[in-house]
This record gives C-alpha cells, structure tokens and sequence, in this order.
C-alpha cells in the first residue's frame, strides 16, 4: 500500500469500431485498431463506485497489527534499519504476501469480482497465520487493494465486475511475527489493448530501474531520478502524491521514497540494512488525481489508465536484496 506525503478493454465487438455497453466501466474506443492488435489504445474509464460487503474475519489466534479497531496508526517511530534478524522476518512476511499474489493471481479473469480477489488472498493469507495488513489499516475494509484501469491506488474490493481488456493492480500486504512485508502488481484481464500492456510493461522496468539505482551511500533521490528519466522517454506521467516508503515493524514508516526527481530535497543516504518499498505508479496522461469519497480510493482526473508495481526491499552493502519474492 503506497503512502501519502501529506496526510485494468471493454466489452469488444467484432466490428473496427469497439463499443462499450451503457453498464461498462469503459467508455467506446472510435476507430482505428481493435484491442490486442499493434497500435491499439486504451479506452477512458468511467468506473463508479460498487457496492463493498463486509470485512471478512481473522481467527483470534493471527497477531495483529496494532492499528487495528483503530482510527489511525501510531507510526514514524521505528527505525528504517534492520539487523539480520529483523531483515529475516520482513522477508518471511514478503514472502506470504509474494505467495498470495501468485495465488490471487491465478484468478484473475473476465467476470470475477474484485472482492472475490480479496477473498482468495485474504483465506491464503490466513491459512499461513499471516494478518492482512490493510485490513483495519486506518479504517480501510478490506484485506487488499483492487485498483482497476483509471484508479491510481488504494481501490477497495466491491462487487465491481472485471471486463475483458482491463488491467488491475493488486496490493497484498502481509503481517507476521510483528513485520510487514508489502508487495504489488499490476495484472492483464484478457485481452488488452497495445497501449495499456505496454503501460503495464514498462511500469515494471520502471519499478526495477528504481531498485537497480539503490546503492549504500546514494541519495533516495536518485530512485526517482531513475524512474522518472525511464518514463518520460514515453510520455508518461509519474505520480507524485503518493509513494514509496519505510517498512517493516511499522506499515509506513516516516522515510519518504519519491518516484520523481526529488533533488536537492530527499537526500537521505542509504546505509545496509535500510528496508524500503518502491512501488512507481505511472500514467498515460495527467498525474492530477481525484478522490472518491470512500476517502480511499484514488483516480486519475482525466480518467486515463495507470498501472503500478511494488517490492519491499533491503539495502545491501552493495545493491538491493529484495524481499517480496515467493
């Protein structure tokens, strides 16, 4: 789940003109290539609001985080520097939610519901005594992140349909034995339109460009830098309102991890054993958002597509070892 600095094609018809029906959370693409096809684009989402049902429950026997039957979290107090023991345990977490994205994955199609997702990561995360750490996490219902097509971050799990040709992003966060363990991903539903896999592709070597440029003794800007510099060469916008950020015995931690050019400011320098996500969300148009009045979930204003992806890392002595793997 991304911090804030401050406080996924329509339905297609066979004709060269694709249409979306009235109850599609695609607006028609006019003209041009049909989706999957060289040279074909992303519609422009319309998505609304559906309709959330209940927090499903952990057994009484999972740990939790202590932000939960909380309003807020009391974070910004650990350190951003973990010793072997502490590094061991965020991977062990990383690694449960790693193995629930692949699992949630798999589910993934036409049809399926954004909170039949939740579902899936939520049991798989539970049957390996892991707690779902956005359950609770400042009121938010749900145990992980659905955001599809336009949504930047932070879609809560509903009754909302996923069509062919969208893209979504899950976010599964794990909490075990006192540390979380942070992990997204942005996923093809069926068959999609060349501008939003391409969207989707590059974001990744975005994300991994990020981690490349992790080095003790570097600035955190140069993350940015790097991301930002990969981007532009495509056009695209690169959010900045909302970011990478320390993890571990806290969820978010008080360390900012900007995506963008951030220089001078953000020049912390990395030491060895500093754990930290980098999680780039990256844009087809505008980075300006609007937010839904849910208080979490996060669009684009012009409503075009985004996708993101997210590893928790730790600093090395000379490079990154990611932790979020399964």
């Amino acid at each position: 789940m991304s911090s804030v600095p401050h406080a996924t094609a329509p339905s297609h018809t066979s004709s060269p003109e694709t249409t979306a029906s009235d109850n599609s959370h695609n607006a028609p693409v006019s003209g041009g290539p049909r989706p999957g096809e060289p040279g074909s684009v992303a519609p422009v989402g319309r998505l609304t609001p559906g309709v959330v049902g209940p927090s499903l429950p952990v057994p009484a026997g999972i740990e939790r985080p202590e932000y939960v039957g909380q309003k807020t979290a009391n974070e910004g107090q650990a350190s951003d520097v973990y010793d072997a023991e502490g590094i061991a345990k965020i991977r062990a977490a990383g690694r449960i939610a790693a193995q629930a994205m692949q699992e949630t994955a798999q589910h993934i199609a036409p049809g399926v519901t954004t909170a039949q997702l939740d579902r899936v990561a939520h049991e798989f995360l539970i049957s390996h005594g892991a707690y779902p750490s956005c359950l609770g996490y400042r009121e938010f219902p749900k145990s992980i992140c659905t955001s599809i097509n336009e949504v930047i971050c932070h879609g809560i799990p509903d009754d909302t349909v996923l069509e062919d040709g969208d893209i979504i992003n899950l976010d599964i966060t794990a909490y075990l034995d006192g540390h979380h363990g942070d992990h997204n991903m942005t996923f093809l539903v069926g068959t999609v339109d060349e501008e939003s896999r391409l969207l989707v592709e590059r974001t990744h070597e975005a994300m991994m460009r990020g981690i490349r440029a992790v080095k003790p003794g570097r600035e955190i800007n140069v993350i940015g830098r790097s991301i930002e510099s990969y981007a532009k060469r495509f056009g695209y916008g690169v959010v900045r309102d909302f970011i990478g950020h320390g993890v571990g015995l806290e969820f978010h931690s008080g360390l900012v991890i900007p995506h963008y050019d951030a220089a001078p400011a953000h020049n912390t320098l990395m030491v060895p054993g500093m754990v930290f996500t980098i999680e780039p969300m990256i844009t087809l148009g505008t980075i300006q958002w609007d937010q839904w009045e849910d208080g979490w979930t996060v669009v684009t204003r012009d409503r075009k597509r985004t996708a993101q992806f997210e590893h928790t890392l730790v600093v090395t002595d000379d490079g990154a070892d990611i932790l979020t793997l399964p």
